[in-house]
């Protein structure tokens, strides 16, 4: 839990990359390090993106190749000027001696960078991710410390990026199961059927409250009204026949009916 400091957001991409390029590590290396990129803002660092340095430790030193990261990093800022250096990753469950050389020359190339381990030796049963913010420590004159405070961590995607989840959790009971992308169509009517069982578990609330099996909760009436002020009020005829004018001529016919008919079922039409 985070003591203070930003939120830390991050995309399964960079988790994707992270956990691939310990796979692909070189014979003998205990864990891989690299460059987080991303955004800053006041509250929070998203980590939006990443790419792997190489290095070689031993229990008495310890060398990071800091011209392929500078290359790497000049070459990413061609592609992607947005994203900045927020900090560093290295996979294990701990903080090193070496972690905090490291750390010492992403201070210098960042502000307040964060330093996120992935734990992809499953020490404790799942890959667990943490989140730490450097903090100098000691007597004034005296030798100083630095003391690495945890962060809160939170998971963000993109709605691309949530198609790739979807995939992953397909298959995930399943690993030697061939498991291909659904078709647009496809993700647009189990994005509606989502909504749909939210719409459910919403109106059930709003029943109990009414009904007096529920106390009501005046923020979630303040989310609710604000919700339904934004609703576009529209018929069940204008938007089948908008539907209909977006609707790509190769779609089969049944799942286009059964489309109109789970969405004309809806509450979000009037």
């Amino acid at each position: 839990m985070s003591v203070y400091g930003p939120v830390v957001k991050i995309h399964p991409v960079v988790l994707a990359s992270i956990g691939d390029s310990y796979e692909r590590r070189n014979e003998g290396a205990s864990r891989v390090i690299g460059t987080l990129l991303g955004t800053i803002d006041k509250h929070s660092v998203e980590v939006t993106n990443c790419f792997s340095v190489p290095h070689n430790e031993s229990e008495d030193e310890v060398a990071v190749d800091m011209e392929f990261a500078k290359n790497m990093y000049e070459l990413h800022k061609r592609v992607s000027s947005s994203e900045v250096i927020v900090g560093w990753y290295a996979t294990g469950f701990e903080i090193t001696e070496h972690s905090v050389l490291i750390h010492e020359y992403y201070s210098r190339e960042a502000t307040n960078p964060i330093h996120l381990t992935m734990d992809t030796a499953l020490q404790s049963g799942k890959m667990n991710i943490r989140a730490y913010l450097s903090a100098q420590m000691g007597v004034l004159g005296k030798t100083v410390g630095v003391m690495f405070t945890p962060l809160s961590v939170k998971y963000k995607y993109y709605d691309t990026e949530r198609i790739g989840i979807d995939l992953l959790e397909r298959t995930r009971d399943a690993p030697n199961t061939t498991n291909g992308l659904t078709s647009d169509l496809c993700q647009v009517g189990g994005a509606a059927g989502r909504v749909q069982d939210m719409l459910a578990t919403v109106l059930t609330y709003i029943e109990d409250v009414l009904s007096g099996k529920q106390t009501a909760d005046n923020s979630v009436g303040r989310y609710l009204m604000d919700l339904v002020n934004k609703v576009p009020k529209i018929t069940a005829e204008d938007f089948e026949t908008m539907l209909n004018s977006n609707i790509n001529v190769s779609m089969p016919l049944d799942l286009g009916l059964y489309f109109i008919k789970r969405l004309r079922a809806g509450v979000l039409i009037f």
